[in-house]
């Protein structure tokens, strides 16, 4: 194993974490917001819906992410040409395990509005999609950027499923080292560097989420 091939394993990584994530929220926040909205306590209650896409969130974070990639090997292999053996096939998996995480994350966060708040402006004429827009999405922003950190460590540990199907990334690479040296693989640089760049990572994530939730909050930054 050389340095090249080290750099070229985090740029897969930070690659498979970025795009997996950001499909996650793309899919995974407004149907976190459909959930907060339509829950018992929400803006629009409406039991049916919000049982329905409980029922699917449920039912995708139920299912084993190792499950979930084999059954998107076609759908991988339909929109790339590959199911398997590149980067870029564990995207969609990946981002399908990630959905139902953000989803309840999202609803979480959205749920830590203060009702009063939302009265509030609502007493004053605000249509839903305002109240959504302009109050409570919002208000949860410094909650839903740390929820966008936590949920980035965890995609970031989905990658080790990458090995299953090739994909490469860092957390592959350690396990492609270990198999190829099972004598000596703990007194090899090369694997501890591997480790330690995937702890690094895992810490600027969430430093990162942290400092830029502080800035964002209201709540604190008025105290």
């Amino acid at each position: 194993m050389t340095f090249a091939e080290i750099a070229t394993m985090t740029g897969e990584t930070l690659t498979m974490t970025f795009l997996s994530t950001l499909f996650a929220y793309i899919l995974g926040l407004p149907c976190g917001v459909l959930l907060n909205v339509t829950s018992k306590n929400g803006i629009k209650p409406c039991k049916w819906i919000n049982f329905i896409v409980g029922l699917i969130v449920n039912v995708l974070r139920s299912v084993p992410c190792l499950i979930v990639i084999v059954l998107c090997i076609p759908w991988t292999r339909a929109w790339f040409g590959k199911g398997t053996g590149e980067w870029f096939t564990i995207i969609i998996p990946m981002t399908v395990c990630a959905f139902g995480l953000v989803s309840r994350m999202v609803e979480q966060s959205l749920a830590e509005v203060p009702a009063g708040e939302i009265e509030a402006v609502k007493s004053l004429g605000a249509t839903d999609f305002q109240l959504i827009t302009k109050v409570i999405l919002p208000e949860a922003k410094a909650s839903l950027i740390t929820g966008v950190a936590v949920v980035a460590v965890s995609v970031l540990g989905y990658t080790s499923f990458a090995y299953n199907i090739g994909a490469g990334g860092l957390v592959s690479g350690i396990y492609t080292f270990y198999s190829r040296n099972t004598g000596d693989y703990l007194s090899s640089a090369f694997f501890w560097i591997l480790i330690v760049i995937v702890v690094i990572i895992v810490q600027l994530i969430q430093e990162a989420g942290l400092k830029i939730a502080k800035l964002t909050d209201k709540r604190r930054t008025l105290k």
